[in-house]
């Protein structure tokens, strides 16, 4: 069975049963026999059924719940291009929709993920629904059209095609001139294991939301925060699989020459350094990986041995990172001595 093959008739009255949720197309009402005057006369003032957006009508006359609520706003939104005619929802997949490059994105995608600062669904007067920046449709009633050039990867929660918590930040800050909401909605991707905070920076410099102060003020604020976090994902690494002490926070020094760099975690008798890579994805990305790499390559050929560490490795594979460093310690006595270089507290 495809998007097009059209459904079996069946009654009004079982259309507007148990089925869940109670949301249908116009052209899968048509699908199922149902005339766009019959439509028409069911949603009259007063009747059974209520259109609840352009081409989407729900089957009861109350309000709708907050699912019927999404799948709505998709169904709007998931119409083939070109043709005005809505996608055919759960080919193969009962009761699961199935909305081809449309995602719920922004404050209502976020309270999905489980967000605790957002507003709840029902209190929400529009949602964000991302398309394609080609598709041809416009914001209407509860929907806010979302554009954009790359689609990201959805993911399904509670059965509706949600955007991943980065893009879905990005997309509500865009809406937001609230300095302590953006800041609460960021603190909390990053306190609650959501994403990185690299990955959050990453998608409010593309949605070119770096600019606005409280977004700036906002981001500082989660970057150090996630640079701690990371300090002291690095320190119980350390301790726990059992590796020497380093000293912690230093710069180095040529004796009576110039300043090398800070690194987070460095052994001199080992002449072996760890440097969190916590870099922020901005436009000048570029120059500042080239400085990282200088600094290494300036401390390599001193004899220094640089491991870059970033926070999700540390997060996601702590073993296999102190393995790393491990080696680079056993390592060392195989090398010619390091130059002698000044050590001081950061």
């Amino acid at each position: 069975m495809t998007h097009n093959t059209p459904l079996s008739p069946r009654p009004l009255h079982e259309l507007s049963g148990g089925a869940r949720p109670r949301v249908l197309t116009t052209s899968q009402l048509r699908a199922h026999g149902v005339s766009t005057a019959e439509t028409n006369e069911q949603c009259r003032a007063g009747g059974p059924w209520q259109q609840l957006l352009p081409g989407v009508v729900l089957l009861h006359p109350g309000p709708p719940t907050s699912e019927e609520r999404l799948h709505a706003v998709l169904m709007y939104a998931a119409r083939e291009r070109g043709t005005g005619v809505p996608a055919q929802p759960g080919a193969g997949r009962p009761h699961a929709p199935a909305y081809p490059e449309v995602m719920i994105t922004g404050l209502a995608a976020l309270t999905l993920h489980g967000f605790s600062s957002t507003p709840p669904l029902p209190s929400l007067e529009a949602i964000d629904v991302l398309v394609p920046r080609l598709r041809r449709l416009r914001s209407t009633d509860c929907v806010r059209i979302v554009r954009t050039p790359a689609m990201p990867a959805p993911e399904q929660v509670t059965g509706v095609p949600v955007a991943p918590v980065a893009r879905a930040l990005a997309d509500a800050v865009a809406e937001l001139a609230d300095a302590g909401i953006v800041r609460r909605l960021l603190t909390e991707a990053v306190r609650a294991g959501h994403c990185d905070p690299t990955a959050v920076v990453r998608e409010l410099n593309q949605a070119r939301l770096l600019s606005r102060p409280h977004v700036v003020d906002a981001v500082e604020s989660l970057l150090a925060e996630g640079r701690a976090r990371a300090e002291d994902r690095l320190y119980r690494m350390i301790h726990e699989y059992g590796l020497p002490d380093p000293v912690w926070n230093v710069d180095l020094r040529l004796p009576g020459g110039p300043y090398l760099g800070g690194l987070d975690a460095y052994w001199p008798d080992h002449a072996v350094a760890v440097e969190l890579d916590t870099r922020a994805p901005r436009q000048d990305d570029d120059a500042l990986w080239s400085e990282y790499t200088r600094k290494r390559e300036h401390l390599e050929r001193l004899g220094i041995t640089v491991v870059h560490i970033t926070p999700r490795k540390l997060r996601d594979a702590p073993e296999q990172q102190a393995t790393v460093i491990r080696t680079a310690l056993m390592a060392s006595a195989d090398r010619e001595p390091a130059a002698y270089v000044a050590v001081l507290p950061r």
